[in-house]
């Protein structure tokens, strides 16, 4: 029997952004096949009757939907779409009694799980579902598109890939044998440590106080996370940040391997001054390359937009809302 595990939900708004009076917004819980509970805020237009088209939105990869996926979901209720933004699997709100691990099986079963709840919602139309990811969860978002064939269309912002940043550095700078070898040996080290200890240790959000030196996208991070731009109090990043070993599973699995194999609709945007951006160019490049499906592809680039300006827009209105609503328009119809 599936049993959802009981979380305690913030009710007030306690978002990083205003409340939108066009839409209506409640919190919501759904379980996925790892039994794990996780919990999302609904958003909804307003006065609009009959099944609506439904997209789940996570992301970024140590953020909680409080910060930018609930700017994303409810810019696109607005627009009207029904909406969730939800917290993967052992942050933020959800549930999994370790936490701040990240998986890329699991956490691409939570996009699964989402579209579980979107599809058996009332007020949907399970033909018409989509799904947005932020950051690494843009990378999460083309592997469930990969797997799951009732996405009709998916938007993948400020994308990283996760496995391949983890098992190679940085623009590939640490893309050795001997560099995965030295990484692998450290996080077995790591466990033996924290079950020592009792606990797992943290490896740090976001470097504060942000050194003078400090490389631009770190500084990038830190206008979001460290600032009341978009410093949240459950946010991993924003705070201690993951476990140590939180990520050690991605140095060994390339999410995007089949991902010339998505028949659905597939929208990447970037910013061209992102130090992030290649990798949607070589996702956007890997997906096309050889596929049946590449007419229903696209990269998007924004000018002059870094990593963080697709978070919030960057005071800069950054965020292609028009053209997000244009394409799950057409492909959720």
């Amino acid at each position: 029997m599936i049993q959802k595990e009981e979380l305690k939900l913030t009710q007030e708004w306690d978002k990083t952004f205003p409340k939108s009076e066009k839409v209506e917004h409640r919190k919501v819980t759904f379980v996925n096949r790892y039994g794990i509970t996780l919990a999302a805020d609904l958003y909804a237009p307003k006065g609009v009757e009959g099944k609506l088209p439904a997209i789940a939105v996570s992301g970024p990869f140590g953020a909680v939907k409080e910060q930018c996926s609930g700017l994303y979901a409810q810019t696109m209720a607005e627009r009207g779409f029904l909406t969730i933004a939800f917290d993967p699997s052992f942050t933020g709100e959800s549930g999994g009694n370790v936490r701040y691990m990240a998986s890329p099986d699991i956490n691409t079963e939570d996009f699964m799980a989402a579209v579980d709840f979107l599809s058996l919602c009332d007020r949907v139309d399970p033909e018409r579902i989509g799904i947005i990811g932020i950051c690494g969860w843009g990378g999460m978002a083309i592997n469930t598109a990969a797997l799951d064939t009732r996405i009709k269309a998916t938007v993948a912002a400020t994308m990283y890939d996760m496995t391949r940043v983890n098992a190679k550095g940085y623009f590939d700078s640490a893309d050795s044998e001997e560099a995965r070898y030295q990484a692998r040996a450290a996080m077995c080290a790591q466990r033996l440590e924290d079950l020592k200890a009792g606990e797992y240790k943290l490896g740090g959000g976001v470097v504060d106080p942000l050194p003078e030196d400090a490389p631009f996208f770190v500084k990038d991070y830190y206008d979001y996370y460290k600032t009341d731009r978009g410093y949240h109090p459950r946010s991993l990043n924003s705070n201690g940040g993951w476990n140590v070993i939180g990520c050690e599973s991605f140095l060994n699995q390339p999410i995007l391997q089949y991902a010339n194999e998505i028949r659905s609709a597939v929208l990447l945007i970037h910013g061209d001054k992102a130090h992030s951006c290649y990798f949607s160019r070589d996702a956007y490049a890997a997906m096309v390359k050889d596929s049946k499906y590449a007419d229903n592809k696209e990269l998007m680039i924004i000018p002059g937009a870094v990593h963080t300006d697709l978070y919030d827009g960057g005071g800069k209105n950054a965020i292609p809302f028009d053209k997000l609503e244009a394409f799950f328009g057409e492909y959720l119809k």
